[in-house]
Parts: structure tokens; C-alpha cells; sequence
């Protein structure tokens, strides 16, 4: 796996990625306040055609917009990202789909998890993100266009966009093919 913007701290132990979050970072296209911000952390590995991406995290989100998750990134200007954002003191689920321009989609949690599972499912141009609170029961909350290319980089990603950094852990990254 590589790295797209390496962050100052992280190590990798087992099937265990703890990360440290660089302040001011983030992924971010136009939308709102029409700044362009490409430089999140996002551990990758190049994947082709259809697959299913997979991932159990958990974050210690203090600073508005922290945020960690899964990432499908094509190039600067087409991506998706989602996972856990803090927004009004409190953790939302999110999901950031960008070509060239950035739409943001948030869902209110009814109580704070301890950590949240992400599955991310790539079909032809179609991506479909899913959710869950205990790792088995998978809720969709977001189906989206990915412009259909052969390969793209699919991995882990984090941000501080505000903060001063953060520490999250992701467990048992894997892709499968169909």
C-alpha cells in the first residue's frame, strides 16, 4: 500500500493502521467556500475493475470536520470519500462524492460508536456505500457515479481540516473481487 500525503505519525502492526492526523488537512473541491484542499492522508493500493472495500475504524474526533474512513480516488477531481465526521461536537456518519465539484451528505448518530464499519462496493460507474454499528448489520446510505475507468486507488483516509490532528485506527482493511 502507499501513501497519498504521508501523515507525521502512523504505524502499521498486523492488520492494525494507527494514524496521526497532520493539521489543516483535508480532500475538498469548490463547494461553498470554494477553496480546493487536496492533501488528506489516504493509504491506498490500486485496484481494478469491480470490488467490495471493507474496513472497521474508530477515531479520537475532538476538532470540527475530523473525519476518517474509506476513499475511491481516480484522480484530484473525481473521488469519493466516507466514514465518520465530527460536526457540532458530535460524531455524523458523512460522505463526500466529488467530480470536480464536491457534494457532502451527512447522517445524525444516535449515540456516540465505539467504532463504525464502512463497506464500499464499486460496480461499473456505480459505487454504494454502506454502514454499520456492529459489523454485521450493513445499512446503505449513499449510492453514487464514479466515472468508469479500469483503475482506481481504494484505501483508508483521514483529515483534520480545522484541528490540530487527531489519532484514528483502522482494522482489517480488505478488498474483494467478485
Amino acid at each position: 500500500m502507499y501513501w497519498f500525503c504521508e501523515p507525521p505519525n502512523w504505524k502499521e502492526e498486523g492488520s492494525t493502521l494507527t494514524v496521526t492526523t497532520a493539521p489543516k488537512t483535508d480532500f475538498w473541491r469548490k463547494t461553498h467556500s470554494g477553496h480546493i484542499t487536496d492533501n488528506g492522508h489516504f493509504y491506498h493500493q490500486p485496484i481494478n475493475g469491480d470490488f467490495t472495500a471493507e474496513v472497521k475504524f474508530s477515531g479520537e474526533y475532538h476538532a470540527l470536520y475530523d473525519q476518517a474512513g474509506l476513499m475511491i480516488r481516480i484522480d484530484a477531481e473525481n473521488w469519493i470519500k466516507c466514514g465518520i465526521e465530527f460536526l457540532d461536537n458530535a460524531p455524523v456518519i458523512s460522505a463526500v462524492v466529488t467530480r470536480d465539484f464536491s457534494d457532502w451528505s451527512v447522517i445524525a448518530l444516535q449515540q456516540n460508536p465505539a467504532s463504525l464499519w464502512l463497506r464500499m462496493k464499486r460496480t461499473g460507474d456505480t459505487v454504494e456505500i454502506y454502514y454499520a454499528l456492529d459489523g454485521t448489520n450493513y445499512v446503505m446510505y449513499r449510492q453514487a457515479y464514479l466515472p468508469p475507468v479500469e483503475t482506481v486507488s481504494v484505501g483508508m483516509m483521514c483529515c483534520s481540516p480545522t484541528g490540530d490532528g487527531f489519532t484514528a485506527v483502522f482494522e482489517d482493511f480488505k478488498v474483494h473481487h467478485p
